[in-house]
């Protein structure tokens, strides 16, 4: 079982920015394809960014060109830097793990993220 912890949401203006931090436990976090999800309020939740056990990204038409996505396997932890932060990126926003090809998926208990105009 993985644990994983999100950390780093808050508060900021728009324009702003924020880093957000994901910790997995155990000692799978390289094997693991990981991402970033956002759910805003009556919306569903929706894919932000993804980085795979080798290193690739994507990320969501919405967020290209402001986010980046990295991840530290020597500290089982992946990060979302957020730059250029607009009020429609307001959500609460959720790591994900995936062991490949297992249909086994490992969430995190959400960060929010609000950002004022």
């Amino acid at each position: 079982q993985v644990q994983l912890v999100e950390s780093g949401g808050g508060l900021v203006q728009a324009g702003g920015s924020l880093r957000l931090s994901c910790a997995a436990s155990g000692n799978i976090f390289r094997l693991l394809d990981m991402g970033w999800y956002r759910q805003a309020a009556g919306k569903q939740r929706e894919l932000v960014a993804s980085i795979t056990r080798g290193g690739m990204t994507e990320f969501a038409d919405s967020v290209k060109g402001r986010f980046t996505l990295s991840r530290d396997n020597t500290k089982n932890t992946m990060y979302l830097q957020m730059n250029s932060l607009k009020p429609e990126d307001t959500a609460v926003y959720y790591c994900n793990g995936q062991p490949p090809y297992t249909g086994v998926n490992y969430w995190g208990q959400g960060t929010q993220v609000t950002v004022s105009s």
